[in-house]
């Protein structure tokens, strides 16, 4: 690194900071920014997101590059208008710069950003407070971290401390994470098979199957792997949207009871009201031994996780403060954020929101699958969680750029979009539901003709898809 070098990384971040400062780009400095953010990303980040990401390649005459939002719509920096129905898959739940959010922010920045480590930090134990406050069950306590992945490795190390145990049962499809430990529990061949080994003791059964959790823990008693936990999503994000039978989680408490181990909630895409709860738990009244949250937890603001539990299970903790840490986790930013959001939900009526504007979403949408029932599978989910099924991957793809292309940002990928999840802020207008359905239809209907329909399965469900109709008849089936 020469002194040549460290001059042009000088001259570089002036050029940079000064878009940062900038409210508003010129029609050539936008330009300018989208060739270089594309430069960036396949020179120094991952070139791989060129090919993947539907802004680039699906932008037409140039490339969309995010600038600013506010509730459900966003610019990119050209000031081409997008709704938002993808909610950063769960980030957005206040929508884009929530007001409250921004100020709580600006107030706590302007008193301190981090912490010093060893005082004591007033906003860290606000946040944890507030959130024993409305967690279900007896969950008291709270560690803060900055990402849902995060959030779950805390989860199972707290578990294997508890219980002195090792092993975990977690659901095929489910989705928790991609750093080694959380990598283990998601049930997904594509994320897990290039890190293998993972985490050993770890076992997958088909989701919203209690019998086959059942099974799976006596087999582990009978042969000796010791178990410390199960972990579920309440309704699987990831996997589409896929809300289990009724008795899944009452089940799930009950065996874990039985059989001495832990159930833990991965909460971090279901709560803070995403799916017309607070927690997606309360749907069945469980209260599980330990929760994780984060996503909307910032308030769509500033990055912040956490897993909860019990006094009892949090003792380990007590004993050993230092056991288990993080430098910038629960710093006086994110706690800020997370005062405000948890505050706004509340205050605003968030989760009663996502409830019924969930139902309506989810009334239009299945009638549009009606309609073009030779393009849909099926429609799932709660709340404003819901998923989109079609009968193959290069629909849904066909369909999520052919939205984008009219202005409504919905996810789905070239290598993933059999099932395009439908996740927009909770704060999302019945105006901007209208439009985001007319421009959905207007792209099916340019579809139609165009879609071959696989030749059905035996024994596949018809209308509403649930977490049964992937395994429709023997559970163990998709391992045979």
């Amino acid at each position: 690194m020469s002194d040549g070098s460290l001059l042009k990384a000088l001259n570089v971040s002036r050029r940079y900071l000064d878009v940062v400062q900038k409210p508003q780009l010129e029609r050539k400095e936008a330009q300018w920014l989208i060739e270089t953010t594309v430069e960036n990303f396949a020179k120094y980040y991952n070139s791989g997101f060129i090919e993947y990401r539907k802004s680039v390649a699906e932008a037409e005459d140039v490339a969309a590059v995010e600038w600013n939002g506010r509730g459900a719509t966003f610019k990119d920096v050209l000031g081409r208008e997008f709704i938002d129905c993808l909610g950063g898959f769960g980030i957005f739940n206040l929508g884009w710069s929530h007001p409250k959010v921004i100020a709580a922010v600006q107030a706590q920045l302007g008193k301190s950003a981090l912490p010093t480590q060893e005082l004591l930090d007033p906003l860290r134990g606000m946040l944890a407070h507030l959130l024993a406050e409305v967690t279900p069950g007896d969950i008291q306590y709270s560690f803060f971290v900055g990402s849902g992945t995060e959030a779950v490795e805390g989860a199972m190390k707290l578990a294997k401390l508890y219980t002195g145990k090792s092993g975990f049962i977690a659901a095929v499809r489910g989705f928790h994470g991609k750093t080694a430990g959380s990598l283990a529990l998601t049930g997904k061949a594509v994320f897990r098979r290039p890190a293998l080994p993972l985490h050993p003791n770890v076992y997958h059964v088909p989701y919203g199957d209690a019998q086959a959790v059942e099974q799976q823990l006596r087999i582990a008693r009978e042969v000796g792997n010791d178990i410390a936990a199960v972990v579920m999503e309440p309704i699987q994000g990831e996997a589409g949207a896929i809300v289990p039978p009724d008795d899944f989680w009452p089940s799930l408490r009950r065996i874990c009871d039985e059989y001495e181990v832990l159930l833990i909630a991965d909460e971090v895409q279901t709560g803070m009201g995403r799916t017309g709860k607070f927690w997606g738990v309360e749907h069945w009244n469980v209260a599980p031994d330990i929760i994780t949250s984060a996503k909307a937890l910032g308030g769509g603001v500033m990055p912040i996780g956490t897993f909860m539990a019990t006094p009892k299970i949090w003792q380990v903790f007590n004993e050993n403060p230092f056991i288990h840490t993080s430098t910038t986790g629960g710093n006086p930013l994110a706690c800020a954020a997370a005062l405000a959001a948890i505050n706004v939900t509340l205050e605003e009526g968030i989760v009663e929101q996502a409830a019924e504007k969930g139902a309506y979403f989810k009334r239009q949408l299945e009638g549009l699958a009606e309609r073009y029932s030779d393009i849909y599978r099926g429609i799932s989910g709660k709340g404003l969680l819901l998923g989109q099924h079609f009968v193959n991957d290069e629909t849904g793809y066909a369909v999520a750029s052919g939205l984008f292309k009219r202005g409504v940002l919905i996810s789905g990928t070239l290598n993933n979009s059999r099932v395009i999840r439908v996740e927009p802020p909770l704060i999302i207008s019945y105006r901007e539901i209208d439009t985001i359905l007319d421009r959905l239809e207007d792209t099916l209907r340019s579809l139609r003709g165009r879609v071959v329909t696989p030749l059905p399965v035996a024994g596949s469900e018809p209308m509403p898809f649930s977490a049964m109709s992937l395994y429709p008849s023997n559970p163990w089936a998709a391992f045979a």
